[in-house]
C-alpha cells in the first residue's frame, strides 16, 4: 500500500494480484475497465447500485457564492455535477462490527 493515506488503483491492482496470483497488468487493466464501467453507468443511467455494497449517485450542485480561504475574497462557484456513495446497510453493518473490536 501506498506510504500516504490514499488507496488508489495500483493497491487494488496489487491487491487482486495477491490474493488471486494473476499478473499485475492484468490486475491494472481489470480495475481500469470496472472504473470505466461505473463511469459509463453513470452517464447513461444517472446512478450505479452494487449490490451489498451501495449506489453512486450523480447530483447536481446549484450555483453558489464561496470564499477563497486565503484570501478572504467572495468567489462564484459554478453549477456543477458531482457524484455521491450511499454505502448498503451490509457495509455500514460490516464496518461498524469491525469498530467494536
Amino acid at each position: 500500500m501506498t506510504t500516504n493515506n490514499n488507496f488508489t488503483r495500483e493497491d487494488i491492482a496489487e491487491s487482486l494480484h495477491n490474493e488471486f496470483g494473476l499478473t499485475k497488468k492484468d490486475c491494472n487493466f481489470f480495475v481500469k475497465d470496472i472504473i470505466e464501467t461505473l463511469i459509463a453507468g453513470l452517464q447513461k443511467n444517472g446512478f450505479v447500485k452494487i449490490h451489498n455494497f451501495g449506489t453512486f449517485r450523480i447530483k447536481r450542485k446549484s450555483k453558489r457564492i464561496g470564499r477563497n480561504p486565503k484570501t478572504k475574497e467572495n468567489v462564484i462557484i459554478n453549477e456543477r455535477n458531482v457524484i455521491s456513495f450511499k454505502p448498503s446497510k451490509s457495509v455500514i453493518e460490516y464496518l461498524n462490527k469491525n469498530n467494536e473490536n
